[in-house]
């Protein structure tokens, strides 16, 4: 039997196996919201904890980010087409138009669930929704972006920040008060996490290349995206450490944080040595290690910490 003639949940779980993989993405986005969540009520001082909000605010935050993936289906379904035809949606595996079913469901649930539970952060959540189906449509300047790289990496990877504004306003805005002082530099963290892992993910040795996919390694050269993932990575472990000033973490977490950042360095000082492909691999994998230790030492570590009387 081919995949095509599967019902349409045996073809969705094959789908999420390859482009959305539920269980490892649902781990990471609950880190991220709990840690979100968390970091504002270190600002503000009020560690009373909502455990329904944490869980509707991170399902929520999975939403988007799934919306994110399903949205790219649509962005990139003529490279795909002509360059990645054993891509889930080329080959024929799901339907556009099965997507954008999923993509109202996903849309329509999370709207139910905020306006009943957290009614307070509905214009957050529509603010959020917005900017992405506009980010989906490339900003109405899809040539253009494409022509200027650095312009297409900073505008898609607003998308972190704005989504945190929703998950650290489960706490400030859903507690009826405003923006704590120091939030924005921890959004602007999130912003450099998503650079990390964008950058990260595209680096590549030349014999790795692949017609039509535009990696940094291919725009700016080996050298030159790895030193540009270098020089990202440094500037959001000094956001980092501001954003641990604001929230009064110790030395402790400035000496995690200098450890951290010479761990995840290695890989690339290496691949400036060795141009290997197995080691352009690795740096991608350390840019999700970094954003996921970043995000639990910035908000979640403390407050489970907090939690157990530490």
């Amino acid at each position: 039997m081919e995949e095509k003639d599967l019902n349409i949940f045996k073809r969705f779980w094959i789908y999420q196996s390859e482009r959305f993989p539920l269980f490892s993405y649902g781990l990471m986005v609950l880190t991220f919201a709990f840690s979100a969540m968390s970091y504002s009520k270190f600002l503000r001082g009020d560690f009373n904890f909502s455990f329904l909000t944490l869980l509707i605010g991170a399902m929520t935050s999975f939403g988007y980010f799934f919306l994110l993936r399903l949205f790219d289906e649509f962005k990139d379904a003529e490279d795909d087409a002509k360059y990645r035809p054993y891509r889930a949606v080329p080959r024929g595996l799901v339907s556009f138009k099965e997507l954008k079913w999923l993509i109202f469901i996903i849309i329509t649930s999370q709207g139910i669930l905020n306006a009943v539970v957290i009614p307070k952060m509905i214009w957050i959540w529509c603010l959020v929704i917005v900017y992405m189906f506009i980010m989906a449509k490339e900003f109405f300047v899809r040539d253009w972006l494409r022509k200027h790289p650095i312009a297409y990496l900073v505008s898609h990877m607003m998308i972190m920040p704005v989504i945190d504004f929703y998950t650290t306003g489960l706490d400030w805005n859903n507690s009826s008060t405003n923006m704590p002082n120091g939030l924005i530099i921890f959004l602007i963290v999130t912003f450099l996490n998503g650079v990390v892992i964008e950058i990260g993910r595209k680096i590549r040795a030349k014999e790795a290349e692949e017609v039509g996919v535009e990696t940094y390694s291919y725009i700016w050269g080996e050298k030159g995206a790895t030193i540009v993932w270098l020089c990202v990575l440094f500037t959001t472990f000094v956001f980092a450490n501001i954003a641990c000033f604001y929230a009064g973490f110790g030395k402790m977490t400035f000496i995690f944080l200098v450890f951290f950042l010479i761990f995840c360095a290695i890989p690339a000082l290496k691949f400036l040595k060795t141009k290997e492909q197995k080691i352009a691999s690795k740096i991608e994998t350390m840019a999700g290690i970094w954003t996921l230790g970043m995000y639990l030492s910035l908000g979640g570590i403390p407050m489970i910490w907090h939690f157990i009387g530490g």
